[in-house]
């Protein structure tokens, strides 16, 4: 049996980064000219584990990073000034790409529009909280006044 690092999903196979043991002319025919796998010397598997445990240490770094951001913005209060007639309904609606703009200037974050969970535009003057999803499966209660212009 020779032995082979993956380097992408092979289904009934393993995962991406395994060692696996596989027929020779399984490897020969199959894996190395797809580039869906490496022939596996002492050397090359050193490599694939530094690579691993990288790949590990930035992902928990993100996650580190994420977290921080969303504790940030759970204590944040964005206020939005937009034109507004004298029984509180807005002339238009404050919509996610407001929300980010006013997170961009508050706290210096770019996030994406997308992450904000709006189910419908804001169309009146008040304390609204608004969902905003930093990373995925990462999100935070944002405080958003709206007031009068």
């Amino acid at each position: 049996m020779a032995q082979a690092i993956l380097l992408k999903d092979v289904e009934n196979v393993g995962g991406r980064g395994d060692v696996v043991d596989v027929s020779p002319g399984y490897l020969r025919n199959f894996l190395l000219p797809r580039k869906l796998a490496f022939s596996a010397t002492p050397a090359a598997i050193a490599d694939a584990k530094r690579r691993m445990e990288a790949a590990e240490k930035a992902a928990s770094e993100a996650a580190e990073r994420a977290e921080e951001n969303a504790a940030l913005l759970s204590k944040t209060v964005l206020t939005i000034p937009h034109q507004a007639g004298e029984d509180g309904r807005l002339f238009g609606s404050v919509t996610a790409d407001d929300i980010i703009e006013a997170v961009k200037q508050a706290r210096g974050l770019k996030l994406d529009r997308r992450k904000v969970r709006l189910e419908d535009p804001i169309k009146t003057t008040g304390t609204h909280m608004v969902t905003v999803e930093v990373t995925e499966g990462v999100t935070a209660d944002v405080k958003t006044i709206v007031t009068a212009e």
